[in-house]
């Protein structure tokens, strides 16, 4: 079989590079979370979301993971999954912890979205900011309230701060702990990870996601407020990405032919349909070499629904505000 110029190039752009980026930045976040976790520093990077934590009843290991979701969620995720293999963690408490961090992922990606949407569809993008981002707020708040119900208090008997504090930092015995950690983690994570990874994209270039996100913009009749044009939104934010339902948005809101109300309303409902299938299709991958696959699968699964809930919550909020 003949490989033309064009597919190797396509293969680099498309395949391998994003994979070896994943791989790179899923080492650094192994690497941070093994040495926070030997030099005994989780009780302290804690302490920043310490509020929260106690509230909710959650170890100093969900407190870490929230402080360092603001900065990197495979370090995050990967603090956790340490805790979870060595015990540390209960299955419900991790994924409690895991939906914590929704609030401080959603920041990382908050630039990203706001100098997107502005200048696309300028004054609108600040009421869809504000509701997307008070799903976030609803998530946590959530998260703690539910936390608080369901897991037990902490046991907080363990060696205090101020002591681990007068002992002294070994760096040479903490990058030596966390290396080898690192090493015997990253053979697993790449086992995992890679032949996911392949098989996804695999199925993302013979078109199986983009039959399942036309299936899905198919069957939008049933919401009766959506007009044509608002459809047509939905339909390319299903088919293709955020920014292309955005562009399509912004061209019916300058022409006059849908008012603001309808086009957040209509990239709510974008938002809402299509972020589930991408999250697996972008996030299975890692979180299966981080978790365990069926850990992973069932992380995604109970993060989308709960994202998915909070959305449909604040999005009728605003629905019924704005009638």
């Amino acid at each position: 079989m003949d490989i033309s110029p064009d597919f190797l190039v396509m293969l680099w752009s498309q395949l391998c590079w994003p994979l070896i980026r994943l791989l790179i930045f899923i080492s650094i976040g192994l690497i941070v979370a093994n040495f926070i976790e030997a030099l005994n520093w989780t009780r302290w990077i804690a302490s920043l979301a310490k509020p929260l934590v106690k509230l909710g009843n959650m170890s100093d290991t969900a407190g870490a993971s929230f402080s360092m979701a603001i900065f990197s969620g495979v370090a995050a995720n990967t603090l956790l999954a340490e805790a979870y293999d060595k015990n540390q963690l209960s299955k419900r408490e991790l994924i409690l912890a895991n939906l914590f961090n929704s609030l401080p992922t959603y920041f990382i990606h908050l630039p990203t979205i706001f100098f997107i949407t502005v200048p696309l569809i300028h004054g609108a993008a600040f009421i869809y900011i504000g509701i997307t981002l008070g799903a976030a707020f609803l998530r946590t708040g959530s998260i703690v309230v539910i936390s608080r119900l369901v897991l037990p208090k902490p046991d907080l008997s363990g060696v205090s701060t101020e002591a681990m504090e007068k002992k002294g930092i070994d760096w040479q015995a903490a990058w030596e702990k966390s290396w080898k950690r690192f090493k015997r983690r990253i053979r697993k994570i790449i086992k995992f990870t890679v032949p996911i990874y392949i098989i996804i994209f695999i199925m993302h270039r013979v078109g199986y996601f983009r039959e399942l996100e036309e299936f899905a913009a198919g069957y939008l009749a049933w919401i009766p407020w959506l007009s044509p044009q608002a459809m047509g939104i939905i339909t390319l934010h299903l088919a293709a990405e955020l920014t292309a339902g955005l562009a399509a948005a912004g061209a019916l809101l300058q022409e006059g032919a849908l008012s603001q109300r309808e086009i957040i309303l209509a990239l709510l409902v974008g938002n809402i349909l299509s972020s589930p299938l991408r999250a697996f299709r972008h996030q299975f991958p890692y979180y299966a070499g981080i978790f365990k696959p069926r850990i992973a699968a069932q992380l995604i699964v109970c993060s989308q629904s709960f994202r998915v809930i909070s959305l449909i919550v604040i999005g009728v909020v605003y629905y019924y505000l704005t009638l």
